[in-house]
């Protein structure tokens, strides 16, 4: 373990985000947690994350797992928890978790053959990801510990409004502010609030045994089931630069959402992201309400 390999993406943020301490720990720690539950750990899979150390694993009596060490994070928080909620349905299952300071561990489910949903066609993952998230959006318990959706586009909005400058932005200053106040006020007007993945992409979704698709690496919150739609609208970049409109009409109408309200959402995430993904400007201003 001492010369356990490192996922390049993992490898890269460390040294971005100096968290060069926390990965000289790593090798004793999988060592550790390998002794504990018993598992043949392989090499992590490549180029993996920016938190994470996720390698496939196999346990005592032969089943297929992964083991996943997260430097600990606010969005990693409750990936535990959810999968929890969720038993399997829809999502992988969590066969066990521990977690001390600044890491969280996670053992889990693994999908075989593994195949990302994101080597089909777009319109055949549509179908896909509306039927997950259908069966993902169920009701937390009342005394749930999840994060209201509403904390955390606050604080996305309060980074925004900190880091970004207005005037460099490809969008109007009116419609930027109009964006901030929308990713503010939408969370707190939702008629339903639901357990949400929060990361439902292409990317995220496995194909399996036990299911034909499974989603993996949630970002539990609850709040507005409308908002899961937007990474996989994010990562459908060809068809959301050239008809973003007919793109949030098909998952509204697969999810039976509200297309105005999903449009609404898009639009302010696509200024909220701009800074980091500048094509979402032009998007932006497409999708932008009618004044």
């Amino acid at each position: 373990m001492d010369r356990l390999v490192m996922p390049r993406n993992l490898v890269e943020a460390a040294e971005r985000d100096g968290r060069q301490e926390w990965m000289s720990r790593l090798p004793a720690l999988i060592q550790c947690l390998a002794d504990r539950w018993c598992l043949e750990v392989s090499e992590p899979y490549q180029p993996g994350g920016d938190t994470a150390w996720v390698a496939p694993a196999r346990g005592e009596s032969g089943e297929e797992l992964v083991l996943k060490v997260v430097w600990r994070h606010p969005e990693a928080e409750h990936e535990g928890a959810g999968l929890l909620a969720w038993a399997g349905r829809g999502a992988i299952r969590l066969q066990d978790s521990w977690e001390h300071d600044d890491v969280i561990a996670l053992l889990l489910e693994r999908c075989t053959p593994g195949t990302p949903l994101r080597d089909l066609p777009e319109p055949e993952q549509d179908m896909v990801i509306a039927g997950l998230l259908r069966r993902l959006w169920i009701e937390p318990s009342r005394d749930h510990g999840f994060v209201p959706l509403e904390r955390m586009c606050d604080q996305w909005a309060d980074r925004f409004e900190k880091d970004v400058a207005v005037d460099d932005l490809e969008v109007d200053p009116g419609l930027v502010r109009e964006a901030i106040t929308l990713f503010r006020e939408l969370p707190r007007t939702a008629e339903r609030h639901v357990l949400l993945c929060t990361d439902m992409h292409a990317g995220n979704v496995l194909a399996a045994k036990r299911e034909p698709w499974l989603a993996i690496d949630p970002k539990p919150y609850v709040g507005d089931p409308t908002y899961d739609v937007l990474q996989h609208l994010l990562n459908c970049e060809q068809r959301l630069r050239s008809d973003p409109q007919g793109l949030a009409a098909r998952m509204a109408g697969l999810l039976d959402l509200d297309c105005d309200r999903l449009l609404s959402w898009l639009f302010a995430r696509c200024v909220q992201f701009s800074p980091s993904w500048p094509f979402l400007a032009e998007v932006a201003r497409r999708v932008a309400p009618a004044q």
